[in-house]
């Protein structure tokens, strides 16, 4: 059966998360229903798997998923006809490409990058409303790029990670995380942009939570190194909402996509 990789951005605020779960609305699910309708070579029952499980109310702009087909697809084609049969949930296949038999989404990844999205102002959001994480104090962007220098490099991130975290180990080598500013009218939108090989459950949302309160000023930079050193979940800030949270890309040894 052929192997092929799909690229797909989607809106999570309708979903139970990318995962299949019983009597609740997945992404996994959708395309794998979009999937049979289209290929009867993809038996029922059969699954896809993902380069990243996000949770409730996270969204994808660069999810990456592998699937056996029936048969061979132009990629061109099987991606027209599978947003045909996609509509009209908020999932979105961006491309395909036929890969190695070999190759697995999760496993054959070599890096993920996420972006969190922070809105500061007064007046609520109203286009943006379900895809952002708004706060209305001031933030400091600088502080909060302090603070991340800390959890640079490879760490025992226990701190920052969900007590329902099914990893091996918490230990995981952060790449970078980049805090970038943008004027938005009335307000500031901040930007969190984190890269690493792989992430423990709710290490992102963690770290952004903990950063916030760097920002706030509550919480000197330096504090953010010695939660991490810490090793206790308790230490940890809040965690930020999920709506806030995208996957944007997965990275793997050779160009899959050619983008």
């Amino acid at each position: 059966m052929p192997r092929y990789a799909l690229k797909i951005e989607y809106d999570g605020g309708p979903f139970s998360g990318w995962q299949a779960q019983a009597d609740q609305p997945s992404v996994q699910e959708t395309v794998e229903n979009a999937l049979s309708r289209l290929d009867p070579g993809f038996a029922e029952g059969a699954r896809i798997a993902a380069a990243g499980r996000t949770d409730a109310g996270v969204h994808a702009t660069g999810q990456v998923a592998h699937a056996d087909l029936g048969r061979e697809w132009d990629p061109f084609r099987l991606t027209e006809a599978l947003n045909f049969h996609l509509k009209p949930a908020p999932v979105a296949i961006l491309a395909a490409a036929r890969v190695d038999d070999d190759f697995h989404a999760r496993f054959s990844a070599t890096e993920r990058r996420y972006s969190f999205r922070l809105i500061v102002r007064r007046a609520p959001v109203t286009h943006e409303k379900g895809r952002v994480w708004q706060v209305t104090h001031h933030l400091d962007a600088e502080a909060m790029r302090q603070g991340a220098a800390h959890l640079i490099g490879k760490h025992d991130f226990t701190t920052f990670r969900s007590s329902i975290c099914q990893a091996q180990s918490p230990v995981k080598t952060m790449d970078e995380i980049r805090v970038e500013e943008r004027e938005i009218p009335h307000g500031q939108e901040i930007l969190f942009h984190l890269r690493a090989r792989s992430f423990l459950h709710n290490q992102v949302r963690s770290i952004v939570g903990t950063l916030e309160r760097v920002g706030a000023g509550s919480w000197h930079p330096r504090k953010v190194g010695d939660v991490l050193a810490a090793c206790d979940r308790a230490a940890c800030g809040p965690v930020c909402p999920p709506q806030g949270l995208y996957l944007t890309g997965v990275g793997y040894p050779v160009e899959i996509f050619g983008d």
